[in-house]
């Protein structure tokens, strides 16, 4: 699972000054409750907490979760720069912008506040009672200064004066010393130290004084104990643990080298979350590169959104910390033990393999599976579509080998991708660069806006752009989110367009991690759309219908509803085949999730699995009686976005989620899955994972998450049932 664009963190900053709900038709609401909407950022917060759910479930492997424990913590600081700075920029500059369910921005700060700070209590307790305890008992320890043997302190005095000292600065705070820049995220120390001005008995001591001693953050959050330890050290007696000494510790417990001739009167550890979320005016900046560099640089100085604070800090240094940062009291979070527990990726980092998820080994996909003579992908969807499902399929035998295919061919021509998020050494881009250096005309959308991925982003457009590649940027005020490869081949006479559109990004590492499907295709009609896509993405095409796509931000929401109406129109002609079923990462639009309550109304049955936000009160007599929402977490993160409208026998994939970002202010792409194969297997993921027997979340009429099925009954793994469907028709594959 990841922090970056897993977590729904819409931005505020671009939000329309104007209620959600004005977006619905007056006359298609008017018959609808008031009160029909979960508050969206309590929702969210709401999937954090499924999230701790699964680091406290003692049937999972240890160390998976401490993963959770660490999962959990990067998604609320992501949520804190994005979601909470957008609530406070709107309180402070006085917009009366309420959500959809009612509240405004400082009502909404109000509840966060509240609930941030119970299911950090509670974070913090998993891991101390519980995941500590259990890794102790694996011979995984995470120990204080305190617990060190005298060799051990000697040894790690001697790591300090080696590693540490030499990069630390300690930041007196005095007349000729303003209050320092606290960076965001950064773990620092708060110290007091008192000055003896001549020497003589504590009586004569001078004042106190304010320091801050930052945390290196290009060093490991531990230090590890026994590695430190010489082999065939007198005091092994056995098997060493593992011994973890978090690095604050090691110099808190050295501060007066730091400090020499000064009395430390205490210390403790605090961290700021800044507001991470900006704007760049596309319509004033003429150079988007060179605007969103600048707009990067001016991140890490955002204001204080959040200070994260130990539970034993005094009162006279919080006091002095709220001052010194403009923080206002009710932005402190209190942690008992240690802050900032994303550290738990070094942990979970050993090699322990008995300890974590058996690691799943993907398959080549059965139509592109190696033969004595290998078929090239070409040629398979010459004989029809392919539909491939990550991270069960593998990725590199299908998606990449697509593309480096299509650079290595003589026969093709062009090949056009859009690109929102890769992984750092991208398989993707070099085979861009190779095509664009064997001769074939490259087109690259690079969407340099992709949250917390923009310096990486654009890192590769230069790349791509000194390669010969032609990069565009998108279109001015939307994000490119979709996920689309065009490849042009000629064959005889004749051109031919080969088509791969998914929900997943173009991205080798995440995905393995990622749950997701994508369609392959040579259908000329679909090719004759991606074609009009590319060409409005890269020059003035103002194109907004397609003949087989849904493309945002003009054709998805209506698209959706238009559907969702002709479902309530064929069940009350008596059709039986009438349903709707949609997995999504978030359902938020108000749209969308009144069409539905309609079509629960006139009595079509309605089935959601969505991962995070949901919206949509189920289960309310009169309004949602119909439907059902399930929220399904484990091994993978479900990201796939799939649709289903049973009278019209139609399933479509694609990028878009039911938000107001994808389908307002995003370019997205639907594509309808029409091959009665590739359909029975998009019937089969909606079966696994709204069997009553799968081990998932049901949101409740009053908002709660009851985990299901009950304790007692039989229970099934949704993701090792697609791990073991795939492993009986494919064969292995390194992905």
């Amino acid at each position: 699972m990841s922090a970056t664009e897993e977590i729904e963190n819409e931005s505020l900053t671009a939000l329309p000054a104007a209620l959600p709900a004005e977006t619905v038709d007056p006359d298609e609401a008017a018959d609808l409750p008031a009160d029909r909407y979960f508050n969206r950022e309590l929702s969210w917060l709401d999937f954090n907490s499924r999230v701790l759910a699964l680091a406290e479930d003692v049937s999972l492997p240890l160390l998976e979760r401490a993963k959770f424990l660490a999962i959990f913590a990067s998604n609320l600081d992501e949520f804190f720069m994005v979601r909470v700075a957008g609530l406070k920029r709107r309180d402070e500059t006085g917009l009366s912008v309420r959500s959809a369910d009612g509240r405004s921005p400082r009502e909404q700060l109000q509840m966060i506040a509240l609930r941030s700070q119970k299911i950090a209590d509670r974070h913090a307790r998993v891991f101390r009672d519980s995941v500590a305890p259990a890794l102790t008992g694996e011979n995984i320890r995470i120990i204080g200064w305190d617990d060190l043997t005298a060799v051990q302190r000697v040894r790690m005095q001697a790591h300090f004066h080696n590693e540490l000292f030499p990069v630390l600065t300690p930041l007196a705070v005095d007349p000729a010393h303003p209050f320092p820049y606290i960076s965001g995220l950064s773990l620092n120390l708060a110290v007091t130290v008192r000055d003896r001005s001549d020497g003589g008995s504590p009586s004569n001591y001078g004042g106190e004084h304010f320091a801050r001693v930052k945390v290196p953050d290009n060093v490991s959050r531990f230090v590890r104990v026994d590695q430190l330890a010489p082999s065939g050290d007198p005091d092994d007696d056995g098997p060493r643990p593992a011994l973890f000494l978090p690095v604050e510790n090691l110099i808190a417990a050295n501060l007066s080298e730091l400090f020499p001739g000064m009395e430390i009167v205490e210390h403790h550890v605090f961290r700021v979350t800044r507001n991470a979320d900006f704007e760049v005016d596309e319509d004033r900046d003429e150079d988007l590169l060179q605007a969103l560099e600048r707009e990067l640089a001016r991140r890490r100085f955002g204001s204080p959104v959040r200070l994260e604070v130990g539970d034993d800090m005094t009162e006279h240094m919080l006091e002095l910390l709220l001052r010194e940062l403009d923080v206002d009291p009710a932005d402190v979070i209190q942690v008992p033990g240690l802050l900032d527990l994303t550290c738990l990726w070094q942990i979970y980092g050993l090699d322990r393999p008995q300890l974590k998820e058996r690691p799943v080994v993907p398959a080549t996909h059965p139509a592109f599976g190696e033969r004595e003579t290998p078929k090239s992908i070409f040629a398979t969807l010459r004989d029809g579509d392919v539909l491939v499902h990550h991270p069960y399929d593998s990725f590199s035998t299908s998606v990449q080998r697509f593309i480096e295919q299509a650079a290595a061919d003589p026969q093709v021509l062009a090949i056009k991708q859009t690109l929102y998020r890769t992984s750092g050494d991208s398989p993707i881009v070099n085979a861009l660069i190779d095509a664009a250096a064997a001769g074939k005309q490259v087109v690259a959308l690079v969407e340099l806006k992709a949250r917390f991925d923009e310096q990486a982003n654009i890192k590769w457009a230069r790349k791509l752009e000194q390669a010969g590649v032609h990069v565009v940027y998108g279109l001015v005020g939307l994000k490119t989110h979709c996920k689309t490869c065009l490849v042009i081949r000629r064959e005889g006479p004749a051109l031919r367009r080969y088509c791969h559109i998914g929900t997943g990004n173009y991205n080798p590492k995440t995905a393995r991690l990622y749950e997701d499907v994508g369609l392959f295709t040579a259908a000329p009609e679909i090719g004759s759309d991606l074609t009009d896509l590319f060409n409005t993405l890269t020059g003035y095409s103002r194109k907004q219908e397609y003949r087989n796509l849904l493309v945002a931000p003009h054709g998805i929401r209506t698209g959706i509803i238009d559907r969702i109406d002709a479902e309530i129109a064929a069940h009350r002609a008596g059709d039986t085949a009438a349903r709707i079923r949609l997995k999504a990462n978030a359902l938020v639009d108000e749209q969308v999730v009144d069409a539905l309550y309609r079509a629960s109304q006139a009595g079509v049955p309605v089935e959601v699995v969505v991962r995070g936000i949901c919206a949509l009160r189920p289960g309310v007599e009169g309004l949602s009686e119909n439907i059902v929402v399930r929220s399904i977490l484990g091994q993978f993160l479900e990201h796939s976005r799939i649709l289903q409208f049973g009278a019209q026998d139609e399933y479509w994939i694609g990028s878009a989620d039911m938000m107001h970002r994808n389908l307002d202010r995003r370019v997205e792409v639907m594509v309808q899955v029409r091959d009665r194969r590739l359909t029975a297997d998009l019937e089969d993921i909606f079966e696994s994972a709204l069997d009553p027997r799968t081990r998932c979340w049901e949101l409740r009429p009053d908002g709660t998450w009851e985990a299901q099925p009950a304790a007692g009954e039989q229970v099934r793994d949704h993701q090792r049932q697609m791990m073991t469907r795939h492993r009986h028709h494919a064969e292995p594959a390194g992905s």
